[in-house]
């Protein structure tokens, strides 16, 4: 065991606890070359990827597996003319072929830009656009590469397309050819301000936008592997997540290769939480995790017909954790959910840290790589329990792990980024023992009869009530409260809409959290309006709620 990830931090301890962690690195830093490559070629046998899929096929890579396939596609992709700088585009699910690629780029010097398959034509062509992409590289699974093929028809920079799993009539073949280029590479130099990963994020507002993150970007990930996720060398790894989500660099790459960790990847289509389950025992899987989607189709089955014995640790990501979640797993595994806060823009803001005591419901503690604060609409630090937005404190030096800026969009940088402060658009209230309670989005704030209501913790309760499926929280205008709050929700099955449901959820509530918090209208809908990603869209739903005024 090398302990790489030691050379590229330094980590301050105070009573046995992460202080601060400040990455360390020189300016022609390149994760590929310098913690991919070495890790190889002192330890080329070690398990980097257990990679299966529901067809049966298994694959164990090792970093010698890796460090030659990703230097074959360096070569690959340099005599299809990409170069240091260009961009390039990467559908391709949960394929192997996908770390061999991303690998590959990172050591061209050129810039990744991870996409899902549920991209359509219209989605594509504005990313190439928006991006300058010059090629893409796609799965020939299901109609995601038709949809490339008409976009690529309004998009002028695209010269190359490449396929993953077949041949298709004017596509490069990247699984017939690639193998065929030499397994060493010469390195490029590259700096490691130099543009590495552009992530569009899911654009609850407006179209999405292009956040780039540079070549240091990877080191902050040591703090999302090692403190939160608890991943440890010679261990196995599961995040579930599609590389076309930011959540994939977060828990199937960086972090855990840098803990010389393994990572396991089942190659599947769509989520089934049994399936899941059983890959535990299967492939002795240590470490997880998941958003609380996943969790609550988890606690749907019966956990006592699944052996878990195998897995130490468990985290919680992706949208606010309800508390009924967490109780309900810990019940059923003795796990404690240590759940994570994070944005495409950032690695890991704030957590529960590997050894601290989680309070359920509590997105955890400030990430000691970020300066971090809670401030008012002037930038003020606000007291102890009001809330706040969640901003990170810049100096002179950007610290490692944010963002570079919007790419091409300077303008949209300069309104999140200003005066010292990089502003989420998060908000939260602190309590006297240092723990962040997540609030909700900054214009998701109510304001009624003088009160300031975030919607999570209306939806945390009424997720407690068995007929409640899924629900979001907004504010209607009100004449004299200014706003009241209004519950949209999708029933479970065997529940129909009443007047008397709407009553029995409304006193629910009242006995649940502080009366004035209580939605005084209450709608049932077939499905929630959400984002690419799964996001709720409470905006379109206070949208659509003006338009019926």
């Amino acid at each position: 065991m090398l302990n790489i990830h030691q050379k590229y931090c330094r980590e301050t301890f105070f009573d046995g606890k992460l202080e601060r962690f400040e990455a360390v690195y020189d300016e022609k830093f390149n994760f590929a070359y310098d913690v991919f490559d070495v890790i190889a070629k002192e330890e080329p046998w070690r398990r980097a990827m257990l990679w299966c899929n529901e067809a049966g096929e298994e694959h164990t890579y090792s970093f010698g597996d890796f460090s030659k396939y990703s230097n074959m596609a360096a070569n690959f992709f340099a005599a299809h003319g990409v170069k240091r700088g260009d961009r390039v585009m990467l559908i391709l699910k949960r394929h192997y072929q996908f770390w061999f690629a991303l690998l590959g780029l990172h050591k061209l010097g050129a810039v990744g830009i991870p996409a899902t398959n549920q991209l359509t034509k219209k989605d594509i062509a504005y990313r190439c656009n928006a991006a300058g992409v010059s090629a893409i590289i796609c799965t020939l699974d299901g109609d995601i590469s038709d949809h490339v093929a008409e976009a690529v028809k309004e998009s002028p920079t695209v010269k190359t397309l490449i396929s993953v799993h077949g041949s298709r009539e004017g596509w490069v073949d990247f699984d017939q050819e690639f193998r065929t280029y030499p397994d060493t590479f010469e390195r490029v130099e590259t700096l490691v301000t130099d543009p590495m990963l552009i992530y569009f994020t899911s654009g609850t507002t407006g179209m999405p936008k292009m956040v780039s993150h540079d070549f240091s970007y990877p080191i902050a990930h040591i703090v999302t592997a090692k403190y939160w996720q608890r991943v440890v060398p010679d261990g196995l790894h599961l995040t579930i997540s599609d590389t076309g989500w930011m959540k994939s660099m977060w828990g199937k790459l960086y972090g855990q290769w840098f803990m010389e960790a393994g990572i396991f990847v089942c190659d599947f289509d769509r989520f089934h939480a049994s399936n899941v389950l059983q890959l535990f025992a299967r492939y002795k899987i240590t470490t997880f995790c998941a958003p609380p989607t996943m969790y609550r189709f988890f606690i749907k089955e019966n956990l006592a017909d699944y052996d878990l014995s195998s897995l130490t640790y468990a985290c919680i990501a992706g949208e606010p954790l309800k508390p009924e979640v967490y109780y309900q797993f810990y019940k059923a595994t003795g796990l404690k959910l240590m759940e994570g806060f994070g944005q495409s823009e950032t690695t890991l803001l704030l957590f529960n840290p590997y050894g601290s005591e989680p309070k359920p419901g509590s997105t955890g503690k400030p990430s000691p790589a970020y300066d971090m604060d809670l401030v008012d609409e002037n930038g003020n630090s606000v007291p102890t329990g009001t809330v706040g937005e969640i901003v990170i404190r810049v100096g002179d030096k950007k610290p490692c792990g944010l963002f570079s800026g919007y790419y091409l969009n300077q303008e949209l940088t300069d309104e999140v980024w200003h005066d010292g402060l990089y502003h989420t658009g998060d908000t939260a209230w602190v309590d006297e023992d240092g723990y962040y309670w997540y609030v909700g989005r900054t214009d998701d704030i109510i304001k009624s009869s003088g009160y300031r209501i975030g919607p999570f913790e209306i939806e945390s309760v009424l997720m407690e009530h068995p007929c409640t499926l899924e629900c979001a929280i907004t504010g209607v205008p009100d004449p004299i409260r200014g706003q009241v709050v209004k519950a949209t929700i999708v029933l479970a099955k065997g529940y129909q809409p009443s007047e008397e449901l709407k009553k029995e959820l409304q006193d629910y509530v009242k006995k649940q959290t502080a009366p004035y918090k209580y939605p005084r209208v209450i709608e049932f809908v077939e499905e929630l309006p959400k984002t690419i990603s799964g996001k709720i869209r409470r905006r379109q739903i206070r949208d659509e709620e003006k338009n019926k005024s």
